[in-house]
């Protein structure tokens, strides 16, 4: 498809820098076969019981440095671990960059570049998983999405804000952002009402914030990022869903696992590995029967994703919708609960 198809035009206004407060205070935009405005606390309203929410439980790490190659500032967003203190990055301005460097992001914290692709660098920072987190704690930043940076730099409170809930298990570099519209007492009283909660692991890449820079879609070629379904979790949702009970992803990273686990059959398998599924219009779902997802960027995977699923006329007269009731877009703003197309 053209990736035309998928644009749209947003007030910058409506980019929210802050989330709400508490967060399922943020305003909810249900999309089936009409449109109902109300609110993330709703959800045990919405939902049925028996259902299942499945979200992702990975946490984010402050993988924003900023740092120095001979005298001349670099950006270095990380975003894909490859071994024990190696990771890949995005760099600003990568052509600063080539293999043999030292990028010093401290006295005591350094890495050597070990190979570039365009604006990617692969660094070693010689250190183990556990003396690199210490390392990042000390300077490194929470890694908010380039539109939010545009327009504020991150500061203490983004610690909390940009990590959700259920985060457990290091490795993001991106919020999996659904899920910062939970809070315990949201998922108390869904708990109350019969809805079962399952957890997954993706560790969202920075590559989520890259633009589709193609004219079709075909072209476009998704980063890889690092998934796992443990056979508790995979147990939990085919019996959920076997006693009629519907699979509610929360949030596009837990879709994008659950299809990438699910057979022809509409079994989800225990699975451990990287995934780089790319869902467009036409993609058949046999995972999840409803999305709680955020707002996203006009000529992204994941406005893509959405339309797949909700149908892209529905998915643009949402979002129409969404603008001219001043609904808050994208990491931070409010959500949508989306119900599928039909077949």
């Amino acid at each position: 498809m053209r990736v035309d198809d998928f644009d749209f035009r947003l007030d910058p206004d409506l980019i929210a820098t802050r989330p709400r407060t508490p967060p399922e205070a943020a305003r909810l935009l249900v999309v089936d076969e009409d449109l109902r405005d109300r609110h993330v606390g709703d959800l045990p309203d919405l939902l049925r019981p028996g259902d299942v929410i499945v979200c992702n439980d990975t946490r984010v790490i402050p993988a924003q440095l900023s740092g120095r190659r001979d005298g001349a500032a670099v950006e270095v967003t990380l975003h894909k671990r490859q071994g024990p203190g190696r990771w890949r990055a995005f760099a600003k301005p990568a052509r600063r960059l080539a293999p043999g460097d030292t990028v010093s992001f401290g006295t005591d914290f350094a890495a050597r570049v070990r190979a570039r692709d365009g604006a990617e660098v692969e660094l070693d920072f010689g250190l183990d998983d556990a003396g690199l987190r210490a390392a990042l704690a000390r300077h490194g930043q929470t890694p908010l999405p380039p539109y939010i940076r545009k327009r504020r730099q991150p500061d203490r409170q983004d610690i909390d804000d940009y990590q959700t809930v259920f985060a457990a298990r290091e490795g993001a570099v991106a919020a999996p952002t659904a899920g910062l519209h939970f809070s315990q007492d949201l998922l108390d009283r869904l708990a109350a009402n019969g809805v079962r909660r399952a957890t997954l692991t993706l560790h969202v890449g920075a590559g989520t914030f890259l633009p589709v820079n193609v004219d079709d879609t075909d072209d476009h070629h998704m980063h890889s990022e690092i998934g796992e379904i443990t056979p508790a979790t995979a147990d939990a949702i085919n019996a959920a869903r076997g006693a009629g009970g519907r699979v509610v992803a929360i949030g596009t990273t837990s879709l994008r696992l659950l299809e990438t686990a699910v057979d022809g059959d509409g079994r989800v398998h225990p699975f451990d590995g990287e995934t780089d599924i790319f869902i467009t219009p036409g993609y058949r779902f046999r995972a999840v029967d409803l999305l709680f997802t955020n707002f996203h960027l006009p000529r992204s995977t994941l406005v893509m994703l959405v339309a797949a699923f909700a149908g892209l006329d529905r998915i643009r007269a949402a979002y129409a919708h969404a603008q001219a009731g001043r609904y808050r877009f994208y990491s931070y703003g409010d959500a949508t609960l989306l119900h599928p197309a039909a077949a």
